[in-house]
């Protein structure tokens, strides 16, 4: 069976191009401007989609935390007002929806509770994206396998056991399983890329790369290891404010993890050793044989 699926008009698995998705998360700081803006350098560069977050903050939120002062652009507010600055509401993603239809990339958007998970699905994504931490939600999970759209799953700071009981309910149809560390930026000795290998040995399912790290060589070796999809945090500038920018990539460095990805896939080859026809004049020039 061919480790592959089908994202909008995409197949995506062992011997497709890698699906490539600028994460644009929370780096928009609630302004439409700015997410407008990145969608458009995604596509600039050549990425396959953009990704959102959706919450609903009174359930994201713990009890705890919602009365937290917090510094941010709108001054000293509670965390809960902030979550609240940061969400888009229909109106915004009607324009998102929109305008990625006119740029033709595609979006969609990581629901972090059922509220979310149904408001995006007025949209009809092409994909929903699980995050890693909510993998141990099961109430969720059954949720987005009863959308019917293909699934794309990532395993931050999850076991191999948390992960085969997610597997279980969302079984291998339909699904892309992420590695991924959940450390924003991720150190390079726990990246563990190793991984990648490790979970295209035990299951069926294309397995592709998020990417938290500082850099983009990482995300190429990710490819070279048999990632068919990878996602990386985007933004305008990494000095800009938000607790994902300082991991996230830029403009150039968008085009140039395109690029490296694409050599990369370029330069993997098939496996069978043959003379190609640059050789031939080599061979007339330097070849040497004897008996």
């Amino acid at each position: 069976m061919a480790r592959e699926l089908k994202i909008g008009n995409r197949l995506i698995g062992d011997g497709h191009p890698t699906y490539i998705i600028g994460e644009i998360g929370i780096n928009h700081n609630g302004s439409l401007d700015i997410a407008k803006k990145l969608i458009y350098r995604a596509k600039d560069a050549g990425m396959d989609a953009v990704k959102f977050q959706k919450r609903t903050p009174e359930i994201c939120v713990p009890e705890h935390q919602r009365n937290l002062l917090r510094e941010t652009p709108w001054g000293l507010i509670t965390y809960l007002e902030y979550r609240h600055k940061v969400e888009f509401g229909h109106e915004e993603y009607q324009e998102i929806d929109q305008y990625c239809k006119e740029l033709e990339i595609d979006w969609f958007a990581s629901s972090w509770d059922l509220p979310s998970l149904e408001f995006m699905e007025k949209f009809n994504p092409v994909t929903h994206k699980l995050p890693s931490a909510l993998l141990t939600d099961l109430e969720l999970l059954r949720a987005y396998k009863a959308t019917g759209k293909p699934l794309i799953i990532s395993t931050g700071m999850s076991t191999l056991d948390e992960i085969q009981v997610a597997m279980d309910i969302l079984g291998e149809d339909n699904l892309i399983l992420c590695h991924a560390t959940s450390s924003y930026p991720c150190p390079p000795e726990e990246l563990n890329l190793r991984m990648i290998g490790t979970l295209k040995s035990i299951y069926r399912c294309p397995i592709g790369y998020s990417g938290h790290e500082v850099g983009l060589v990482p995300s190429a070796v990710a490819v070279a290891l048999g990632a068919c999809l990878v996602e990386r945090h985007i933004t305008l500038d990494r000095a800009m404010w938000g607790s994902d920018q300082a991991a996230s990539v830029e403009p150039q460095g968008m085009e140039q993890l395109v690029k490296y990805i694409r050599v990369t896939e370029a330069g993997l080859g098939d496996g069978v050793k043959k003379v190609y026809d640059s050789e031939q004049s080599s061979i007339k020039k330097m070849r040497r044989y004897t008996n």
